[in-house]
């Protein structure tokens, strides 16, 4: 499955155990949230990075204690009508200020791709047979912005007013 993250296609380092698999003995892993929330002091005491998958179901705020030991955060969309990951990620963003990386999963289309990104999503998993390429294009097809969002661009107005302030 590719990986497209920060607008290139990148090497997906992370290996997904579900619930009930062995942990990998290295190497960055990712559990579904019920295992976090099972095994939370286990998964905090390994020596490699942390990932966690949520459902679009899931609490948020029942992860933000642990924000700042996670690396990687995975959100789900069951299908393309189904837009609660979009409120997920700008609550991971905004409200509890997560820095580390937020991906899209299942669902996930390309004439979504900027929402995501406003969201604040840096990392998406394509499905097999979905034209990469055009993923890459679209995450550039628009650099201004009228709005403020939860990707920390400068929006519309703030561009204007800094570059007023500059001259």
């Amino acid at each position: 499955m590719p990986l497209l993250k920060g607008g290139v296609v990148a090497v997906d380092r992370w290996q997904c155990a579900a619930n009930g698999e062995t942990l990998p003995a290295d190497g960055p892993v990712i559990v579904p949230f019920v295992r976090w929330r099972a095994e939370r002091e286990t998964l905090i005491g390994r020596n490699a990075p942390v990932g966690v998958r949520l459902t679009n179901t899931d609490p948020v705020a029942d992860l933000a204690p642990d924000l700042d030991r996670l690396e990687l955060i995975v959100l789900e969309f069951p299908k393309f009508t189904d837009g609660r990951a979009y409120s997920q990620a700008r609550l991971l963003r905004e409200r509890y200020g997560y820095r580390g990386e937020l991906r899209a999963a299942g669902n996930v289309l390309r004439d979504q791709l900027l929402f995501m990104q406003r969201c604040g999503f840096d990392a998406f998993e394509l499905t097999q047979g979905q034209p990469v390429q055009a993923w890459v294009a679209a995450t550039n097809e628009f650099t201004v912005f009228y709005q403020p969002a939860g990707d920390g661009r400068n929006s519309a107005m703030q561009l204007r007013r800094a570059a007023i302030l500059a001259n």
